[in-house]
């Protein structure tokens, strides 16, 4: 099974033992034995690392998956919902083409093209203001800009700094006191645009790209995270 779809099955599952839950937790335990913890902490601030996935390109120019680490803030500002305010760096690389040339001498190699990923939006426990078992399912939504690639020279592609639209889930794990872990699985959806030189032919009669594909669509790409956060201000 596809990992992203597992995870995001688990958090389905560990929101639906909680949902179910509650009502044993009023009725059938003391407060001292109850599974269900009040979270304390107003702030968090995550230190994290993963992969990064890119989505599908197919003229194969587009910056490419890789290790990724980053900071992520959040804020309680009512109830389960906190503010959430997220910066990453990826470590990428992408291939570079002379479309001007034919399919033999087009290739310009591997160059380094590494992403800065910036976005800002709400998230949500599923589990209010406690813990269950001391987990917390989350999930979030916001939006941002990805930034960065690479020019090369004699390649007309561009990545720019296009908008992203950011959604995702995790599972925090929250033992007590000012200290807890999370595993994240987040998509970045951002518009992806080709030059038009790559859909001219050359002296052998081929193009980088056939009349048939867009010259701009969104492409999703996926990262996997673990990161360990610091709580601070009730």
């Amino acid at each position: 099974m596809n990992p992203t779809k597992s995870f995001f099955a688990a958090v389905a599952v560990c929101a639906a033992l909680v949902a179910a839950s509650p009502a044993h937790a009023q009725v059938g335990y003391p407060p001292d034995r109850s599974p269900f913890r009040d979270l304390e902490y107003r702030h968090e601030l995550t230190l994290f690392g993963g992969t990064y996935s890119a989505g599908k390109d197919p003229a194969g120019v587009a910056p490419r998956g890789g290790p990724m680490a980053g900071l992520r803030y959040e804020l309680r500002v009512g109830g389960p919902a906190h503010l959430m305010v997220r910066a990453a760096y990826v470590s990428s690389e992408r291939r570079a083409l002379n479309p001007s040339e034919p399919a033999a001498t087009r290739d310009l190699g591997i160059h380094s093209a590494s992403l800065t990923m910036i976005d800002a939006g709400i998230s949500v426990n599923l589990t209010g203001r406690k813990s269950w078992r001391r987990l917390v399912p989350t999930v979030n939504a916001g939006a941002g800009f990805v930034s960065g690639g690479k020019d090369v020279e004699n390649d007309p592609y561009r990545f720019g700094t296009p908008f992203a639209i950011t959604y995702g889930a995790g599972l925090r794990y929250v033992p007590g006191g000012r200290f807890a872990m999370r595993l994240g699985v987040d998509g970045y959806f951002h518009k992806l645009e080709y030059p038009p030189a790559y859909y001219a032919t050359t002296s052998d009669g081929t193009s980088v790209l056939g009349a048939r594909q867009s010259t701009n669509f969104w492409k999703n790409n996926v990262a996997l995270t673990i990161g360990a956060s610091y709580l601070f201000f009730r």
